[in-house]
């Protein structure tokens, strides 16, 4: 059996990779520059070649065989990549037939008539929370998430968007059953299968 050879330190570690890189950095850009289709793709790419031969630099087989061995991993990381691009796309593909039958009413749209127009009158800030609070149907705690703000500041902003909606419905002259009522009036509309988009 074959003795192994001690690890070596970190210094020899590190004096290795340079002397990889050095020697094979433009061969490998080349090389993934001439399969990918952009090059700031082949950017990414050399960048994680190199972080791999890094982590496995005691695999680095010695003398003529390293520089093959670095193409090695080139290819693992490009195919790597290219499985990942093809879950993407076919992900995407998925995604845009499924949202060719859906139908998305905004809170702003026109299609809510004088309330949307009194909802497009407010801030982004309040239409954003609104919408939030009424389509998303997210609580106090979860809007403080998507804001990244503390749970009682998002309760305080959702409070003042309502009492701001309220207010500018009754100056429009708008009442739903006799009051003015933001929350409904933000309310997710439901399609005409039957289901929420």
């Amino acid at each position: 059996m074959p003795r192994r050879l001690p690890a070596p330190t970190r210094e020899q570690a590190v004096a290795r990779f340079e002397e990889l890189y050095d020697a094979s950095y433009r061969d490998v850009l080349a090389y993934l520059l001439r399969r990918v289709r952009q090059p700031d793709q082949a950017a990414d790419l050399v960048a994680d070649v190199f972080t791999a031969v890094w982590r496995r630099i005691d695999d680095v087989p010695p003398g003529d065989q390293a520089r093959p061995w670095v193409f090695g991993v080139a290819r693992h990381v490009l195919a790597n990549h290219r499985r990942g691009a093809r879950r993407v796309n076919a992900l995407s593909a998925r995604l845009r037939s499924e949202l060719r039958e859906t139908t998305v009413t905004h809170p702003g749209d026109g299609g809510l008539g004088e309330i949307g127009a009194v909802f497009r009158s407010l801030s982004d800030q309040d239409q954003e929370i609104l919408a939030l609070a009424g389509w998303e149907e997210l609580d106090a705690g979860q809007i403080a998430v998507v804001l990244g703000c503390a749970r009682g500041t998002a309760r305080v902003r959702l409070h003042r968007a309502r009492n701001r909606f309220a207010r500018a419905l009754r100056r429009a002259g708008l009442e739903i059953d006799g009051h003015p009522s933001p929350s409904t009036a933000t309310r997710r509309p439901t399609t005409a299968k039957g289901a929420t988009s």
